[in-house]
């Protein structure tokens, strides 16, 4: 029973959220629909809470609205200056993250050592649905994963593909978002060209082991005594 009232309220909010964005964006639905392959109906139904999208989905309305898909999760900056690519292929692309996300979602399973009957006294997620989703065959709805999510002890992040052109602006989106919480000073320490080699030097000691970087700071103290 609290399953399905987390899944209601989480719908709903969702759906909330959804509007709000379209309408900041001065979006009409047919034109979200059309985004993500889907009539303007199915995405009245999503504000209106009556069903939810999947992750592939939400990811491509994101992307098209042009905000940051933590968007959906909490209230962050959005970004007003990145003009997303056109060429897209939609259907092809909602089909490899869907199958991706499966993957992700079966190894969760074998490595939480739960069987598919005890997903469902869980959840109320039949053992055919579930390997419908690890299959990639069947979508799944963003409060659904977000429960499989907390079963599993994983992040909805974790089902991010920076490897694809979609993940690949969201990484960006999340870097603005990341850069705009660092303190005035630092960033306008890092946007300064003429800082840029000390930002490169910090890039290329993050790389390193703690074994390497031993060896640097005492090569460093031999110079100095």
């Amino acid at each position: 029973m609290e399953s399905k009232i987390a899944l209601t309220l989480r719908t709903k909010k969702l759906g909330v959220l959804i509007r709000d964005t379209r309408l900041a964006e001065g979006k009409s639905l047919k034109e979200c629909g059309e985004a993500i392959g889907a009539s303007s109906s199915t995405i009245s139904s999503f504000e209106k809470g009556k069903k939810s999208p999947s992750l592939p989905e939400l990811e491509m309305l994101s992307h098209f609205l042009n905000v940051p898909i933590s968007r959906f999760w909490k209230d962050e900056i959005t970004s007003d200056d990145f003009v997303p690519p056109e060429d897209i292929h939609i259907e092809h692309e909602l089909i490899l993250r869907d199958r991706h996300i499966g993957e992700i979602l079966k190894e969760a399973r074998d490595n939480s050592n739960l069987t598919y009957k005890e997903i469902k006294e869980e959840l109320g997620i039949t053992p055919a649905r579930m390997r419908k989703y690890e299959r990639g065959e069947s979508l799944i709805q963003i409060p659904i994963l977000e429960l499989l999510c907390s079963l599993y002890k994983i992040n909805i992040s974790d089902f991010f593909d920076p490897a694809s052109q979609v993940g690949q602006w969201i990484i960006s989106q999340n870097s603005i978002e990341d850069f705009l919480k660092l303190p005035f000073d630092l960033q306008a320490f890092a946007s300064k060209p003429i800082n840029r080699p000390y930002l490169e030097l910090a890039q290329r000691l993050s790389a390193l082991s703690t074994q390497e970087l031993r060896a640097i700071a005492e090569g460093l103290l031999e110079i100095t005594i």
